[in-house]
């Protein structure tokens, strides 16, 4: 399976990102600026986080006019399987690929630490390898982490299944309803304020992440699957 990891002016976790999945998954992954106009010869799409254009305006506003953008639309209305975290997820949410929005978090302070999460769907392509209900460890970094939206799209999150992760045993931004990852409702588009690729290695302290990405390839070939 072959990634295009995007780089945008002030990413700063596309490197963790292309480590998860060259070093850890031995997968293919390359590189892809921003100014890039074609993204069809890749399988899958990560949006790393960061601060990207210094998340002027607001986080994630101006990355969502880059040229790149319109090919992330593409792939995600083709199936592809698009992974936006941090940063990553609120050039999602901003390119209107999911719903809702982002704030600031709730004391208005940037935080960076180990979180508990519970996994709350098992049954999508991004979460295949963990078990319903599992509560893992993932790393958080960021400062407007508190998703939210109107009464409407949370009650079709809802009945959809579209809620992948919540904060579990407290949530440290004030997201709605601890929300911490959502998907589109076709499935293939995940965005997630924690960090799985910074979660891929015991030794540095948790490789609860790894499952998630091992959860992608498995998916993928299981539908590239050659009959003869």
């Amino acid at each position: 399976m072959k990634f295009a990891v995007i780089v945008f002016p002030g990413s700063n976790c596309d490197s963790d990102m292309y480590h998860a999945i060259r070093d850890e998954l031995g997968e293919e992954a390359e590189f892809i600026w921003h100014t890039e106009k074609s993204l069809a010869s890749y399988d899958g799409i990560l949006l790393p986080g960061g601060f990207s254009y210094g998340d002027y305006l607001r986080s994630g506003a101006i990355a969502r006019f880059s040229n790149v953008m319109s090919e992330v639309i593409k792939a995600a209305e083709a199936g592809k399987p698009v992974l936006g975290v941090c940063n990553g997820f609120q050039i999602l949410l901003e390119a209107g690929l999911l719903p809702g929005a982002m704030r600031r978090n709730k004391d208005l302070k940037f935080i960076c630490r180990q979180q508990k999460l519970k996994v709350q769907n098992s049954r999508t392509l991004f979460t295949n390898a963990y078990e319903e209900g599992e509560v893992i460890s993932v790393p958080i970094a960021h400062g407007e982490g508190n998703y939210y939206c109107d009464e409407q799209t949370l009650e079709e999150l809802k009945q959809n299944n579209q809620i992948i992760f919540t904060y579990h045993g407290d949530n440290p931004n004030g997201s709605l309803e601890d929300i911490a990852g959502i998907t589109n409702k076709n499935g293939n588009v995940l965005g997630m304020m924690p960090h799985p690729e910074r979660a891929v290695d015991s030794l540095l302290g948790s490789a609860d992440g790894l499952k998630l990405f091992q959860s992608i390839v498995k998916s993928w070939r299981e539908s590239h699957v050659v009959t003869a």
